[in-house]
């Protein structure tokens, strides 16, 4: 499951790199969160366009008091459940979430890790997404996991759906099928770098971030 990622290149950067013509600046942090703004791309009448949003799509539970805060459900497990079918059939819900690396928690409870991971050779790369508008955060986005490849695996069983440069009309554009094929590949386990690092999961100058969910 992935609840970090990195985006350490500006708006302009990232615009250039995803063929976006008029990129705006966005509020969008180096280190996103679940439940934090993060850059997006997405397609409006063939145009690319980089916009902010809020990073997982509200979800209420049955338990929850009425003035709780939704939990934000940022990772997709399984594109035909119902929650997510509807949008994954039309292309205009779908999106290319802008990356540098995403991380794993490694180690004890407490004392958990970061572990970070990149494309080789890309210093943007992007992750498989949906997005739509919500009532209590406004547009909001999630991202579609798979089965962690030989690399990642060592730190955890699932990891985001990488798309390719040369995929990318492809996971905005194509049907249906297509998008659930991406859910189902193995991304080559060649192309991922990972680094271990000592910088605890949790920092302590930082707000803690929002407990996420995977549907």
């Amino acid at each position: 499951m992935c609840n970090l990622y990195t985006v350490r290149q500006s708006a302009a950067e990232v615009a250039a790199h995803f063929g976006v013509p008029n990129p705006l600046q966005t509020n969008a942090p180096a280190e996103v969160y679940p439940g934090t703004p993060g850059m997006v791309v997405r397609e409006e009448d063939g145009v690319r366009l980089l916009q902010s949003m809020v990073w997982g799509f509200p979800l209420r539970l049955k338990d929850m008091k009425p003035a709780s805060k939704p939990k934000p459900v940022n990772n997709i497990a399984d594109l035909k459940k119902p929650m997510w079918v509807g949008l994954a059939r039309k292309p205009q819900w779908r999106c290319l979430i802008p990356m540098t690396h995403f991380a794993e928690a490694e180690g004890q409870k407490g004392k958990m890790t970061r572990t970070w991971f990149s494309v080789k050779d890309e210093p943007i790369f992007a992750w498989a997404g949906l997005w739509r508008v919500s009532d209590e955060w406004g547009p909001v986005y999630s991202g579609v996991m798979t089965d962690a490849n030989e690399a990642v695996r060592p730190a955890h069983d699932r990891m985001p759906v990488l798309v390719h440069r040369d995929e990318y009309d492809q996971w905005l554009n194509g049907g249906f099928e297509d998008a659930l094929a991406f859910q189902l590949r193995v991304f080559p386990p060649e192309f991922i770098e990972m680094e271990k690092t000592s910088e605890l999961w949790f920092k302590r100058k930082t707000v803690e971030p929002e407990t996420a969910t995977l549907l």
